[in-house]
């Protein structure tokens, strides 16, 4: 067994918590004794020990002489919790392989220096390029002070997500609503329009056999016309915000905010005014499921990281059966967005297919 095989075990810990650590990132950690794993941790949730602290304490005796393999740069500084770089020394770890770095300028090589300068051997950048994927939300967010945006949509081959009636429950099969559910127990908030609301008035739970933490419900509804009855209001089952224009009375946001839903005044809802108010907010990833004039309004902004499409064998036809995405679209097709497909799956009888704007993974990885 190498470098790579112990540290694919620690970002398997690091995936196992991805979208519970916020406004942290994934971490996991694994120490290793004469060839043999002796402790293994992950950052459970922010506030609380971290990846390197479990491992350490489950090896007890045996880190003293040990390796350790982190998934991102141990920090250097007191935040919620002490240096996990001066816990590394103190335990007597001979060797530390650590993944990549952390771009945050509290870190930033700090971690890395303060353990060469101990004198504990570094080794940097093993599965790097996978440890960026995983961390790629925080990394994102460290950047541009904006959430990650993940980009949703469901339908049928022939591009529609309903009749022309507006029926569109249900085009894709029950397996693929499942994988949804577990993308909006991974994000930080799920956003939707008004319309969605009208139409579906969906829960934008999370609901997992096993349990599930629900994202924060946002509703981008500009004149606060979101009915009282609907479920995001109504339900008490997950955080509501509705982000409205600033002309909207108190006396309008009152019977909203009665029912424990955060009213929210921005200059306009576009995608750059939300995004740089939900990054203030401490929001790090966002699930954007449309319906396709929010789509049209993130894709003319250029405001999305990821997109996820699910499509299910049906043709449903008409000229006025609705698309994924509406606006104005693009005038050339020396001008359309240029996607780069980084997997595709079967779920069910519906395909998945997860791509992501080319210039946008540039902008991602830059720093890693």
């Amino acid at each position: 067994m190498n470098d790579e095989y112990f540290m694919e075990r620690a970002l398997d810990l690091a995936r196992s918590v991805a979208g519970q650590t916020n406004p942290n990132p994934p971490v996991g950690a694994i120490v290793v004794k004469e060839g043999a794993i002796v402790g293994m941790g992950a950052h459970l949730k922010a506030g609380r020990a971290h990846a390197e602290v479990h491992a350490l304490q489950m090896a007890g005796n045996k880190a003293n002489g040990a390796d350790i393999y982190v998934t991102l740069e141990p920090c250097s500084h007191h935040g919620k919790t002490p240096p996990c770089a001066d816990l590394i020394v103190e335990k007597g770890i001979r060797r530390a392989v650590i993944a990549v770095k952390d771009p945050n300028g509290k870190v930033a090589g700090r971690g890395v220096e303060k353990l060469r300068a101990a004198g504990v051997e570094v080794k940097l950048g093993v599965l790097e390029k996978e440890a960026a994927d995983v961390n790629r939300t925080f990394f994102h967010y460290i950047q541009t002070g904006m959430p990650y945006v993940t980009l949703k949509t469901a339908a049928s081959l022939d591009g529609k997500t309903a009749t022309r009636t507006g029926d569109s429950k249900w085009i894709t099969g029950e397996a693929a609503r499942m994988d949804v559910h577990r993308y909006r127990h991974n994000h930080d908030a799920i956003l939707v329009g008004m319309n969605t609301v009208l139409a579906d008035n969906p829960s934008l739970t999370a609901r997992l056999p096993n349990g599930a933490k629900n994202p924060l419900r946002i509703v981008l509804d500009s004149k606060l016309r979101t009915p009282l009855e609907a479920n995001v209001v109504s339900d008490g089952q997950a955080d509501t915000w509705i982000i409205t224009g600033e002309q909207v009375a108190d006396a309008a946001a009152l019977p909203y905010e009665e029912r424990g839903v955060t009213v929210i005044r921005l200059p306009d809802t576009d995608p750059d005014t939300i995004l740089r108010y939900l990054g203030n907010q401490r929001i790090m990833s966002l699930f954007v499921e449309g319906g396709a004039s929010v789509h049209g309004s993130f894709l003319k902004h250029g405001r999305m990281n990821q997109l996820v499409q699910y499509m299910a064998p049906k043709l449903i036809g008409g000229k006025n059966a609705p698309g994924v995405i509406a606006g104005d679209g693009f005038n050339s097709m020396n001008g359309v967005l240029s996607m780069r497909i980084r997997f595709m799956e079967m779920i069910g009888d519906d395909v998945k297919i997860i791509a992501e704007p080319r210039e946008v993974n540039t902008n991602v990885y830059r720093n890693c």
